[in-house]
């Protein structure tokens, strides 16, 4: 009996050691994970801000500004994932032709509050804009949070008032960066550059944050997807208020001095932002004879600003009709011996694909000639197009919507340097809020043009007619463009 404790005493002794030294090698494992994955994501961390803050965009603040951006597009991936099951999103491609009309119409309600009020007033609100770039933030992160509830009790009556105030502050933000990047340039790059920089930062960080919210939102609900963009909203008025002061652009009176937009066909993207020439206005008289006299209206941008929203306008009409003309013919005819979901993530993954290269061949680019860039991918548009309604198979397809989302990624770099580089401040974030509704216009034209051909033609048909209405637009832009600045050279002579 003795013996039988002892034995019973020793294995318990020997479990116990054997239990203790597992737990030791366990925590010692952890440990080591632990600290292998936070060195990891420090030496991630670094490299991340190395490349933020390279060419100087640290000093100047652009890097803020990026890092602001990648912050703000992952909180709309959040909000874009949460909301794909509800009503408000609830009209997927494949359905009837009239409830993809009816969505592509409802894309256009944001862009009516802001291109008549919201840029206006952020024209007029030219100090303190990194105040109305963090309020943008934070009134996100607060209605996210209200949609979490109304979502989690089905309140349509709340859930989309909130929505669309999400959706018309995001469009808010975007005019708003896209106005304060001439201010934070570094002399090193091109306003081209800039502009790929922030977009390629935030579709490198919603690329990310779209699987996790899908996973998150299938474990704990879309409530909870909407709760994490709320954090993420918050985390984002950060960086939002370390954006240097010289964002804020004072009350100024611009002097009589011709500038580009007209004038210089051939002006190039200058390697940073113009030298101050404004003046300070000593009264309230003069601001009101400043703003009559000399202020430039959206009416008269001037023909480099009219030939880019034409080129972009064009690559938009290209990008929408490519996407719903591709669905409807995937729906109707689709491609023989081919899985359909299996065609459709094809499809997706190019157009994802074709996005973020033509972003990251942005910031690669040097070229000071932002209009000469747009042209050439307008011309790159067609011969795509035209090339693929010849050989129209799964292959084509696929290059074709690559090149649809490559383009209009592309296009839109170029003209935001344009307007940055041609439009004063005094009336940017307008003529901002104006561009993008005009461009969302051409989109949904075109959307709705493919949703149409889609139904009486075939690939090669309809292929066939986009390439040729683009070669079209190419080729009457690019006369336009010589009858212009022959014009230019002749008044030039005439005055000297």
């Amino acid at each position: 009996m003795k013996q039988q404790v002892n034995e019973t005493r020793d294995r318990l002794r020997t479990g116990a050691r054997t239990t203790r030294d597992a737990v030791i090698r366990v925590s010692r494992a952890l440990r080591n994970g632990a600290s292998g994955t936070w060195s990891m994501l420090a030496r991630g961390g670094r490299a991340v801000r190395r490349t933020t803050h390279a060419s100087g965009a640290g000093r100047t603040g652009l890097a803020q500004l990026i890092e602001l951006t990648a912050l703000h597009s992952a909180g709309d991936a959040l909000v874009a994932v949460a909301l794909a099951g509800t009503l408000f999103f609830g009209l997927p491609v494949n359905e009837a032709q009239g409830q993809v009309a009816l969505y592509l119409l409802i894309s256009m309600a944001p862009f009516a509050v802001v291109a008549p009020f919201i840029g206006p007033a952020l024209d007029r609100l030219r100090t303190g804009r990194r105040f109305i770039i963090a309020g943008t933030l934070l009134a996100r992160g607060l209605l996210c949070w209200g949609m979490a509830g109304a979502v989690r009790t089905e309140d349509i009556v709340t859930l989309f008032p909130a929505a669309f105030g999400v959706l018309v502050l995001s469009k808010a933000y975007n005019i708003s960066r896209s106005a304060v990047t001439p201010r934070v340039l570094p002399t090193e790059i091109t306003l081209v550059t800039a502009n790929a920089r922030c977009s390629l930062a935030g579709v490198i960080t919603a690329t990310i944050a779209a699987p996790l919210a899908v996973g998150l939102a299938a474990l704990a609900g879309p409530e909870w997807v909407l709760r994490a963009g709320t954090l993420l909203f918050l985390l984002a008025v950060v960086p939002a208020m370390r954006l240097p002061n010289h964002v804020d652009t004072p009350e100024i009176v611009t002097p009589d001095v011709p500038g580009p937009s007209g004038t210089d066909p051939e002006a190039t993207d200058p390697a940073g932002p113009a030298p101050d020439t404004t003046l300070p206005l000593q009264s309230r008289a003069e601001r009101l004879r400043a703003a009559r006299n000399r202020w430039r209206t959206l009416v008269s941008v001037g023909p480099v600003v009219a030939e880019a929203i034409e080129v972009n306008a064009a690559l938009r009409v290209f990008s929408g009709y490519m996407l719903l003309f591709l669905a409807f013919l995937l729906r109707g005819e689709g491609f023989r011996g081919m899985d359909t979901t299996l065609v459709l993530a094809g499809l997706a993954g190019a157009a994802g694909a074709g996005g973020i290269v033509g972003t990251a061949v942005g910031s690669l680019l040097r070229s000071r000639a932002p209009h000469q860039l747009m042209f050439g991918t307008l011309a790159l548009a067609a011969v795509a197009a035209g090339v693929c309604a010849v050989f129209f198979g799964f292959p084509a397809a696929v290059i074709v919507a690559f090149a649809a989302a490559f383009c209009q990624a592309f296009g839109k770099l170029g003209m935001d340097a344009i307007v940055q580089r041609e439009i004063g401040e005094e009336i940017r974030s307008s003529t901002f809020a104006v561009t993008e509704t005009l461009h969302q216009l051409a989109w949904v034209a075109g959307g709705l043009l493919g949703l149409g051909v889609s139904l009486a033609a075939n690939g090669t048909v309809g292929l066939g007619v986009v390439a040729g209405a683009l070669a079209i637009t190419f080729v009457v832009l690019a006369i336009q463009r010589v009858r212009r600045k022959r014009a230019v050279r002749a008044a030039r002579t005439v005055s000297a």
